[in-house]
């Protein structure tokens, strides 16, 4: 059993607890995620002091995050406080409070400490360590805003920008008015502007944005399209006219009331959520951006991570191959027979380089193919039979796989599932929304994979490796089964032969399998 830890969040507008099993310095298993919306900065002096109540739900909330903590045997417990507590006042009497009567020290970390945290939680969710990101995280007190590269942080600013704060110093009427929102994005607009000419002398590949807030915004835009909620918003790209199209909808619904109606919006936020729309709004107009790429794990995740460095040391750098890793982390949980995975993985790739020219899809068709051959198996781990199905449930549902959208997961989790059994149909409901482009994509990537299978079809790799040629008569492809000394390739090639028809299907032509020494 791996070390158990658990981060909290104490946020301005709610207070968060993960706890994580540690594999290594390279995964980590969530086990338990709370949340509770505490509104510590309620109120109406600029979040200098702590109201009694906000207080006394906090302190509740850290009692019962330290009992499922508990549960699981998390040690240590690392809760961080930000914007809320880091600014009030009365900040040492909620630190006394938790500390005597939840068991849980807190530290109260500076808006840099914030941002760097972010960071390495972002990180491990999005595929960008080697690029250089400017992160938007937006908060209920502040804004955090950082430039970054491989781990390390150029640049970074917290404003006193939230959606709370922006709330109760604009928009706390009850109907809004034009002119509130004329002056928040002015006062908005002014305070990011310094930051945002560091920003441009130093440029960027990708902007990145996490946060409750920006998750909420990246909802609206998503059923802004009619189509089906994603089943999770990581790495949802976040273009510039779908944040106008969604700040325009929430000042056409003056009242919180009006607005919790909006498809897409928990009805939580409806009284702030205008507030925060309009910072990121701002942010993009004075950081230059054209779109934005969101990060499902922010500073919780970071406090893990850092809590685990701190601990046992290492570096940043298998980030910078997230999605494969988060890949081969699933497997290694539940796979048992992971060398036939891995090389049946090695021959679909194999097979799909070789017949590039025929199929034509690219780079990330290859690592989705690679992705769903390692894990086509991973549905064994419920029952062998109808696996497959099994296999598509798994890697749709997993909370193991970082760095890929929404919509990437399902071409894996498709070429998985089609890895034997029926080929794709139209009656199948999940392959029957894909574009017709993604259906091409996963019949040729599923036949591939049918065929790689195939030729390790007793489990002890006799095939050393395949290659692809025209056959005699120039009209279809001829795989040659490559076999190790002394190999009996008899079930491999009744398998390929079995199994070779979706592949045909995919490419169009006849395909010819074949032994040679």
């Amino acid at each position: 059993m791996g070390e158990v830890l658990a981060a909290i969040d104490i946020g301005t507008n709610s207070v968060h607890l993960v706890v994580a099993q540690f594999a290594g310095p390279h995964a980590f298993e969530v086990l338990a995620r709370e949340k509770e919306m505490v509104r510590l900065g309620s109120g109406d002096d600029d979040m200098r002091h702590l109201e009694p109540a906000a207080v006394d739900r906090g302190i509740a909330a850290l009692r019962r995050f330290r009992q499922v903590a508990d549960i699981h045997g998390a040690t240590p417990i690392v809760a961080v406080a930000t914007s809320a507590v880091r600014e009030a006042e009365n900040r040492s009497e909620f630190v006394e409070r938790a500390r005597a009567e939840a068991g849980v020290e807190v530290e109260v970390i500076s808006g840099f400490e914030e941002a760097r945290l972010i960071h390495l939680g972002v990180l491990q969710a999005v595929p960008v360590f080697d690029q250089r990101l400017v992160l938007c995280d937006i908060g209920g007190g502040s804004t955090e805003l950082l430039v970054g590269q491989r781990g390390d942080v150029i640049a970074s600013r917290s404003l006193k920008l939230g959606s709370i704060r922006m709330t109760q110093r604009f928009l706390a009427a009850k109907r809004l008015r034009r002119s509130s929102v004329d002056s928040c994005r002015r006062y908005i607009r002014a305070t990011a502007a310094t930051f945002a000419r560091d920003v441009r002398d130093i440029g960027f590949d990708v902007a990145v944005g996490s946060s409750g807030t920006i998750g909420a915004l990246c909802a609206m835009a998503a059923a802004q399209t009619g189509a089906a909620p994603p089943r999770t918003l990581n790495n949802f790209v976040l273009t510039r006219a779908a944040l106008d199209s969604v700040v325009e909808a929430l000042l056409a619904a003056p009242s919180p009331e009006e607005r919790a109606e909006l498809p897409g919006l928990e009805p939580h936020r409806a009284d702030i959520i205008v507030a925060g729309a309009l910072i990121c709004e701002q942010v993009f107009d004075e950081l230059g951006f054209e779109e934005l790429v969101f990060s499902d794990y922010a500073l919780r995740e970071g406090v893990l991570l850092d809590t685990w460095q701190r601990h046992h040391g290492g570096s940043l750098h298998h980030l910078s191959d997230l999605r494969r890793r988060s890949v081969l982390h699933l497997a290694e949980l539940m796979d048992e027979d992971r060398t036939h995975s891995n090389h049946t993985a090695r021959l679909a790739l194999e097979l799909f380089d070789q017949t590039a020219r025929r199929h034509g899809l690219g780079d990330e068709a290859r690592e989705y193919l690679e992705a769903a051959a390692l894990l086509s198996n991973v549905g064994l781990f419920v029952s062998h039979a109808g696996h497959h199905k099994h296999s598509y449930y798994v890697i749709r549902n997993s909370e193991h796989l970082t760095g890929f959208t929404d919509h990437e997961i399902e071409l894996v989790a498709l070429i998985a599932r089609y890895h034997r059994k029926s080929l794709p149909r139209a009656k199948h409901p999940e392959f029957a929304t894909l574009s017709p482009g993604d259906q091409a994509l996963v019949r040729c990537c599923a036949g591939l994979l049918r065929v790689a299978i195939a030729l390790d079809r007793t489990h002890d790799q006799r095939v050393a490796t395949a290659r692809v040629g025209g056959t005699a008569a120039g009209d279809g492809v001829r795989v040659e089964a490559v076999l190790r000394d002394g190999a009996d390739l008899t079930l491999e090639l009744f398998s390929a032969a079995q199994r070779k028809d979706l592949l045909e299907e995919a490419l169009g032509i006849e395909v010819e399998v074949v032994a040679t020494s």
